[in-house]
């Protein structure tokens, strides 16, 4: 006699082993969390630093931004949109989480938190100078560069996403990266300073390899995404190639 069918592929919450509150109270406090982490970084007044552009030069605040952006999309998603794993017709809200996830939330949160983390060890200096500590929160610090990770990570154990084809997803990637190299460049042309001190202690080509660094550790971080999202969520994925044939 055969056995039915589970209907845990095609229907219910995207995270086996976890119901749709779990998925609903990490979108929540997200949200909270970084909607409020760029409302506090918007309002501090920072020493040392050209007024230029605001915080919007800094990628870490950018990256908040995408941060507080996907997990607002989440929570619209968990309510209006729909957590099938693979549904015949996706909604638009749903859709664009998957994409903002895989092309951007993901790969940007990590490189933040990475970069920043590595360089602090290195020389703390070159990324947060000490005479930040008494007007910039450790808990916001925090948020800003820790959190980002560690969000994004259960985020990607506990919600399958589709991801866009790889040409597509990091041609969106390259374009982000590419934009925010130019940005930085005009902030140095308009206020004469670099966003952050690593760059003044670099001579041209040292910047040149370091900006390539970057982008290209940039773009091998949504490999490293598809890769998770392939693993974790391996038989999701040959449900969806299944059925997209």
């Amino acid at each position: 006699m055969a056995k039915p069918k589970s209907k845990s592929t095609s229907k219910g919450s995207t995270s086996p082993g976890f119901n749709k509150a779990v998925q609903l109270l990490l979108h929540f406090t997200a949200v909270l969390q970084f909607n409020y982490g760029v409302y506090i970084f918007h309002t501090l007044d920072m020493p040392n630093t050209v007024p230029f552009a605001g915080k919007f030069k800094f990628l870490t605040f950018i990256c908040a931004i995408i941060q507080a952006l996907y997990y607002i999309v989440s929570l619209v998603n968990d309510f209006v949109g729909t957590n099938e794993l693979t549904p015949k017709k996706p909604p638009a809200v749903r859709r664009f989480k998957d994409w903002l996830m895989a092309t951007l939330a993901f790969p940007v949160a990590i490189n933040v938190g990475v970069t920043f983390w590595t360089l602090y060890a290195i020389d703390r200096e070159l990324v947060f100078p000490k005479v930040l500590d008494p007007v910039f929160p450790s808990w916001l610090n925090h948020v800003l560069h820790t959190n980002i990770v560690v969000f994004i990570v259960l985020e990607l154990f506990i919600s399958y996403r589709s991801y866009p084809k790889r040409s597509q997803g990091l041609a969106g990637l390259a374009i982000f990266m590419g934009a925010y190299l130019v940005w930085i460049h005009v902030v140095k042309h308009y206020s004469g300073v670099w966003v952050y001190p690593v760059l003044e202690v670099l001579q041209l080509p040292q910047r040149i390899l370091f900006f390539a660094a970057v982008v290209g550790f940039t773009l091998s971080l949504y490999l490293l995404g598809e890769f998770l999202n392939n693993t974790v969520w391996a038989k999701e994925v040959k449900l969806a190639k299944r059925k997209s044939n």
